[in-house]
């Protein structure tokens, strides 16, 4: 089958082998893969030795099963979540598969993807997709569940001034998840441009460069550079919250002085609940989140679709096998 596989660092449309099922997986035609900036920082580097099938976000339909699954999923439309733990640790036990030590990650550690025109996957990561969310609003399940992890991990008060420093493919999804609870999300991005899906979007929006210094009580960095980042830290009010969601190829060299001084609360925010993201995208308000597709391409064009999805200002980028 057709995939955009990584190796050596070569990125390169392949011929691989179909997977093959283990018991208690399926095996799933993808119908509909997202690229996001995971995606392109693993390309630069941000997992060391990567080898296989690139891809994380997708909606496909359930083409064959394993020993121990009904057949009564058969056919049905699903996404997954990502993390695989071993099942048998006492991190699995008590915190489940995200920060198992011994996990694979689909399309990001020691997992194949879903670049490619298959992937099999545990049925206990399966998530079913109602009729009623097209695919090209499935796909997006992954990064909006990363969006609401932000509220399980916190409690943000509707009176809090929030920020979101980028406005772009996650950045998007996590101040509209925020500002669902009333608060005021003002949107940050370095050019008038980049700020033009927010403000259609109904929200507040600034230039980084003009925000005073602690401005902010609450401020999420979806950046991905390091200039973000040193915004977020500037702008944040003394007691005040940075929720980091970037994740780099490389070191992020920036003056961290500011979290000792001003004594600000840091917290890491990852994969998040899908189940809630797929209510979401049932309702009304979530046909905006397909204003963000700025390009499909067929699998086959895999390689000028990443091209794509790199370029400064790009969003989400579809690919159908």
């Amino acid at each position: 089958m057709n995939a955009i596989t990584l190796k050596n660092n070569q990125l390169a449309l392949s011929n691989v082998t179909k997977p093959v099922l283990k018991a208690n997986h399926v095996l799933v035609k993808i119908n509909q893969a997202g690229i996001c900036s995971t995606d392109l920082e693993i390309v630069k580097g941000y997992v060391p030795n990567f080898d296989g099938v690139l891809g994380h976000e997708f909606v496909g339909t359930v083409d064959e099963i394993g020993a121990g699954i009904s057949q009564d999923i058969l056919e049905k439309r699903v996404t997954a979540t990502i993390n695989v733990g071993c099942n048998s640790c006492a991190v699995c036990a008590a915190e489940g598969a995200e920060h198992c030590p011994d996990r694979t990650v689909i399309g990001i550690i020691n997992r194949d993807g879903i670049f490619a025109e298959y992937v099999s996957v545990p049925q206990e990561n399966l998530v079913f997709i109602p009729a009623d969310v097209p695919d090209e609003l499935a796909v997006f399940t992954e990064p909006l569940a990363a969006a609401l992890r932000i509220r399980e991990q916190l409690c943000v008060p509707p009176s809090q001034s929030v920020a979101v420093v980028g406005p772009g493919r996650l950045g998007m999804l996590v101040g509209w998840a925020l500002s669902l609870s009333g608060n005021e999300v003002v949107m940050l991005g370095r050019r008038e441009q980049s700020l033009d899906l927010a403000k259609k979007w109904g929200l507040s929006t600034g230039l980084t460069a003009d925000i005073a210094d602690n401005d902010f009580d609450f401020v999420v960095e979806t950046t991905g550079n390091e200039a973000g980042l040193a915004h977020a830290l500037r702008i944040t009010r003394p007691h005040g919250t940075i929720v980091l969601k970037s994740t780099y190829a490389g070191p992020a060299n920036v003056n961290l002085t500011k979290l000792v001084v001003a004594e600000l609360n840091v917290i890491g925010s990852r994969c998040g609940p899908f189940e809630p993201a797929v209510r979401l995208l049932t309702t009304p308000q979530a046909q905006k989140i397909l204003d963000m597709i700025d390009g499909r391409y067929a699998l086959s064009d895999g390689l000028a679709a990443i091209e794509k999805a790199a370029e400064p200002g790009v969003r989400k980028i579809l690919l159908k096998p």
